[in-house]
């Protein structure tokens, strides 16, 4: 179970609306280093397209992020932005993962309040179903889909231990004569819908320093940071693979899943052999099909708008007689 931190009065409700409001909303990922996760937001950039969003992506990178990589992102029209790496306090926390560290400077995705809006996606997702009403969602609130507690990786908590899940809570329920309370709601932060604020990235990284990192690093974090304005919304909105085997009642149609998450190990497209537990389903290889489908589509590779010429608009106006040309005098 994520441990619970205090905040200070202003940031009590865990969001601070910037000073001044902006219309402008758009998709985030993040990527650091100079591994082949550039795939994964490529093939995110041309699957927001393919379901023909109105929002660009943008690209939160690491300074380590190779021009090349960046090159690559900017001809597929995605907005790059390099942030500053944020480590947690030192500490002996065993990482469930252990690239998961580097996950911490997603934080600053919070300072880009140009943006009144914006959706994160991690980059191992892909959009197969237009999500854009979701920038419509009231403001206010923090939305995700809720996690499951069943594989493996959460072996050190007390959910998984005695078999509870929230995505079936009434199976195994939570022994509150025991253990008191059960835990909070908790999202997977592969993607969520938030309300970029300086002040509440201030916020979240001055609260950093005074709090123990936990097994999932910045994803029990912005639990804890976000719980009292957290909003569930349904799986669809972001399934994470291993739910097809741990809660498939819960999945239903898979033609009509919005968000899928290729977090499982061995399920990144890119890098799918199909040697791994579960990756010979065969929704799962239907599923990395679906996404090379999408990535290896060159009809869904970013066009630059055609320069708009107003020479036909200049010539109809001065046919009309509207339009009287005056030669400039000379600059020399």
């Amino acid at each position: 179970m994520a441990p619970e931190i205090v905040l200070s009065g202003n940031t009590a409700s865990g969001l601070i609306k910037p000073a001044g409001g902006f219309p402008s909303r758009a998709y985030v990922t993040f990527l650091a280093g100079n591994g082949d996760y550039v795939k994964g937001v490529v093939g995110l950039v041309k699957g927001l397209r393919k379901v023909k969003t109105a929002y660009p992506l943008v690209v939160a990178v690491l300074p380590d992020v190779p021009e090349e990589h960046r090159r690559i992102l900017e001809s597929q029209g995605c907005i790059v932005k390099e942030i500053e790496p944020v480590y947690p306090p030192e500490n002996q926390t065993q990482f469930a993962m252990a690239y998961y560290v580097i996950n911490y400077s997603k934080l600053r995705i919070w300072n880009f309040d140009e943006y009144s809006k914006m959706i994160y996606l991690d980059a191992d997702i892909q959009v197969y179903v237009n999500i854009d009403h979701l920038f419509d969602y009231p403001d206010g609130h923090f939305y995700a889909v809720m996690d499951c507690f069943c594989e493996k990786t959460w072996s050190h908590t007390p959910q998984y231990k005695i078999g509870y899940c929230q995505q079936c809570p009434d199976k195994v329920k939570w022994p509150t004569k025991e253990m008191g309370p059960a835990p909070s709601l908790y999202f997977n932060a592969g993607m969520f819908v938030y309300e970029p604020s300086r002040k509440t990235c201030k916020a979240l990284l001055d609260t950093l320093k005074t709090t123990p990192p936990t097994a999932f690093a910045e994803q029990d974090y912005l639990n804890m940071f976000f719980k009292d304005i957290y909003k569930p919304i349904p799986m669809a909105y972001n399934l994470v693979l291993a739910m097809l085997w741990r809660h498939p009642e819960n999945v239903g149609d898979l033609n009509k899943v919005k968000v899928v998450h290729y977090c499982a190990a061995g399920s990144k497209p890119w890098r799918y052999t199909g040697k791994e537990e579960n990756m010979q389903r065969e929704d799962i290889k239907m599923l990395v099909k679906k996404w090379w489908d999408v990535y290896n589509d060159e009809s869904l590779d970013y066009k630059p708008p055609e320069p708009v010429s107003l020479q036909p608009l200049i010539r109809a106006l001065s046919e009309a007689g509207t339009v009287h040309y005056i030669t400039a005098p000379s600059a020399a």
